[in-house]
């Protein structure tokens, strides 16, 4: 029988598997590497873009919000999107706008065009990367092939952020900061060309779009960040701080509204129904948000005061990539014995030391003291939480509703993380301030006239006195991370109750993690 009367004979509207299935494979994965590492691939480069684009430290923060912000709150959007319109179409879709965000953001000129093209960014990324693990689905058969598949994709997944951290620094100090954005380019125009030939269109199912949720959700956590940046640069008493919280608590009432008479909601809201979920929901939640703002400053503060080059930054990261593989790989093998909630209280007490100690932090620290060790204890706590908190969130849910389980956990990791962000620059913000009241003084008694014309021009302590500032703000900014992964200690502690007789529901229903 021909091909031809092959796909004659098929169901409309049925999908059809490709005759290289590696191809195929080897498409949907670099999808998803292209979206893991921009996280870390623009980290590294943060000190560069701040000082071409002329950002405050407070509006940095931006820069990494506006995409998880934006990817957060669209992915289960994304994700629908991809079942009702055909999975492959909304694919290429997602990759042609990540593509010509990445592209927009490398010609940015401005502030505003970063933030503009990051925000295009996470809306690309929210609609590929759900949808480019649902097409596993559509190109392997159920079984070992398919299982396999799953294994690169949790693999790419698990190491993107480690390859971006290298990557990161080689374009930002060989190159120029700019080709961490114009490095997706290349990328996204040949997924684009080759997904047409080699990966199937799926099935297409009916459905609503929940647009007002999705918009809602989104502009509403906007809003929240926006006021916290806001308030760290201008005080809670600005009019637009107290704006900007005024129009979260609005939006995000209207999303609860919207969301309980929904009949086909974005965020289906009985999957808090469950204790075990909505605990696992809140940790995600809180330690997304210390882990944020724990690789945020890190990052300034490796290459500000210690001096690192972008290579070298990128180098002092990758061993808490390791140490979180190696909490992800124990946590996975001894799951089914002792149950999640040991790894739990384990993985977050330990974030709690980690960041503890980063509250201790100075300008004087060294690498291996101030920031490997408490970076280490952080990193091996968070892969104990990675696969416990994804097996936790799909346990005991209905097979059709897996996707929204393991999609709102990812939702929550990127909103988590931008509002962390946030709440952490806002502690940074005063306390600079303050610390800066107190360095002023010994500055304009000590330093050479050039510093004094400098500090004019920028408003900005330079060298030592500018490291002392900057230190202390992350140091204080630490405290309230720490409190964050106490919080999810606490709710380890107190909310997760999974029986004995749960683990091999557990075992089974571990999917390729979490993005």
């Amino acid at each position: 029988m021909t091909t031809s009367q092959l796909i004659k004979d098929q169901k409309p509207g049925a999908a059809r598997r490709g005759g290289r299935p590696g191809v195929a494979l080897a498409v949907i994965a670099a999808c998803q590497l292209m979206v893991v590492l921009d996280a870390t691939i623009v980290n590294i480069a943060l000190p560069h873009i701040q000082d071409a684009l002329q950002f405050s430290t407070t509006d940095l923060t931006w820069v990494v919000s506006a995409y998880t912000l934006t990817f957060g709150g669209l992915l289960l959007l994304g994700g629908r999107a991809g079942d009702i319109l055909g999975r492959r179409r909304v694919f290429m879709t997602g990759i042609l706008l990540f593509t010509l965000a990445s592209l927009l953001g490398g010609l940015a000129q401005e502030p505003w065009q970063l933030l503009a093209a990051r925000v295009l960014q996470g809306m690309g990324g929210a609609i590929a990367s759900p949808t480019a693990l649902a097409l596993i689905t559509t190109t392997f058969p159920e079984g070992p092939e398919r299982n396999r598949a799953f294994g690169v994709f949790a693999a790419v997944s698990a190491g993107g952020g480690a390859i971006g951290l290298l990557s990161g620094g080689m374009l930002t100090e060989w190159l120029d900061w700019r080709w961490v954005f114009f490095v997706n380019v290349p990328i996204g125009l040949v997924i684009i060309l080759l997904a047409p030939v080699y990966i199937s269109e799926s099935e297409r199912h009916s459905g609503r779009f929940d647009i007002a949720g999705a918009a809602t959700s989104t502009v509403g956590m906007a809003s929240l960040v926006y006021g916290f940046i806001r308030a760290a640069d201008e005080g809670w008493r600005d009019s637009l701080t107290i704006g900007s919280f005024g129009a979260a608590v609005v939006l995000l009432s209207a999303f609860a509204l919207i969301e309980s008479r929904a009949k086909e909601p974005i965020t289906p809201l009985r999957m808090f129904a469950d204790r075990n979920r909505s605990g696992t929901y809140v940790i995600m939640l809180s330690l997304a948000a210390a882990m944020f703002g724990m690789f945020f400053y890190i990052v300034l503060f490796v290459q500000n005061v210690l001096g690192y080059s972008p290579i070298q930054a990128g180098l002092a990261f990758l061993p808490v990539t390791v140490v979180i593989a190696l909490g992800a790989g124990l946590s996975q093998r001894f799951l089914p014995r002792f149950g999640p909630k040991p790894f739990m209280l384990t993985g977050s007490a330990l974030a709690v030391i980690g960041l503890t100690w980063q509250t201790m932090i100075t300008s004087s620290s060294s690498y291996a003291g101030g920031v490997l060790g408490p970076m280490l204890v952080f990193g091996f706590g968070m892969g104990l939480n990675f696969v416990t908190l994804t097996v936790t969130a799909v346990s005991g849910v209905a097979q059709h509703e897996a996707g929204a389980a393991s999609g709102l956990l990812n939702a929550m990791q990127q909103v988590g993380g931008s509002l962390g962000l946030s709440i952490l620059t806002t502690v940074f913000g005063s306390a600079i301030k303050d610390e800066a009241s107190k360095q002023l003084p010994k500055f304009l008694a000590d330093g050479s006239a050039e510093q004094k014309a400098e500090f004019a021009k920028t408003h900005q302590l330079p060298g030592t006195w500018g490291h002392e500032v900057l230190a202390h703000g992350i140091s204080v900014g630490f405290i309230a991370a720490a409190a964050m992964a106490v919080l999810a200690l606490a709710t380890a502690w107190l909310v997760i109750r999974v029986r004995k007789s749960d683990l091999e529901a557990l075992a089974g229903t571990a999917g390729p993690g979490i993005g």
